[in-house]
């Protein structure tokens, strides 16, 4: 782990489903998922649960002008902390929302109907900051900026969600969650996206033991996270969108395994920051 580079990614939120603060959770962290992928002084952010409230501080403070906000899908664990981004409430600052599991402008809908009362008392029109939505096709590739690949796959989750892949400057992360997959058979979009990656930030909601029990509800398994990247030569694997459940005690007992199974394997905790 590392604290700074031109190419570096930083985890504001990993847990899954609920936030979940408190004692037992203070090591790994209780933020719903938003992880912030900075390239050569750009932000690209991977979706909006709880931790995206303190990024948007930090994003104030450093003075960015703008940012691009990639959803994996919209589930509302991973937008929940969009009313709280105070990047989009300022002036003088861009914001590109980027979506691909809905169809053309119903990204755009949720939102608004998510901040719209009896839910939310702010509209989505009070951001000061200039909104932009960009809808894609699950399985499209583009440029977010000049040197910024960005590659992206379908999961498999109960409304649809979308994986992605950010390669810049010769390296390379992803993203993918929420995703399902079946036992024995590797998904084959997931192995395609992350092939020969630097990190890849995986859904771990569940263990092997655990999954047959809730193999309806669109995760996956951390051990399926070290099958994949081992089938992938993918280099990292980092553990990812922990249960509501797991507690740090849990999670510190998952990464010893984990360790063991794969030299480099890394739980995602809020705060940690990696450089590929």
């Amino acid at each position: 782990m590392d604290d700074g580079g031109d190419f570096e990614v930083r985890f504001w939120g990993v847990r899954g489903s609920i936030a979940v603060p408190g004692r037992a959770t203070v090591a790994y962290g209780g933020n719903t998922p938003c992880v912030e992928v900075r390239c050569g002084g750009r932000s690209l952010i991977f979706d909006a649960g709880t931790g995206i409230r303190a990024l948007g501080e930090e994003l104030c403070r450093r003075g960015d002008p703008a940012v691009d906000l990639f959803f994996s899908h919209t589930h509302v664990d991973h937008i929940v902390g969009f009313p709280f981004f105070r990047f989009a409430y300022e002036p003088d600052r861009t914001v590109r929302i980027w979506g691909g599991h809905l169809p053309p402008g119903r990204l755009e809908r949720v939102l608004r109907a998510f901040m719209t009362a009896p839910l939310f008392p702010v509209p989505l029109d009070v951001l000061a900051a200039k909104i932009e939505f960009r809808d894609f096709a699950a399985g499209q590739g583009f440029d977010a900026a000049s040197g910024v690949k960005v590659t992206t796959a379908a999961l498999t989750h109960p409304g649809g969600a979308v994986g992605y892949r950010v390669d810049y400057a010769g390296r390379s992360v992803c993203y993918v969650t929420d995703t399902q997959h079946r036992p024995g058979a590797p998904d084959e979009a997931v192995l395609a996206l992350i092939a020969g990656a630097d990190v890849v930030v995986y859904d771990a909601m569940f263990t092997d033991e655990e999954f047959p029990r809730f193999h309806d509800w669109g995760h996956s398994t951390w051990q399926e996270c070290l099958r994949l990247c081992a089938a992938a030569d993918a280099r990292v694997p980092v553990i990812f969108h922990h249960s509501p459940s797991r507690d740090d005690r849990a999670l510190d007992a998952i990464a010893a395994e984990a360790a063991a199974l794969h030299p480099g394997a890394v739980v995602a905790r809020e705060g940690m920051t990696l450089v590929p």
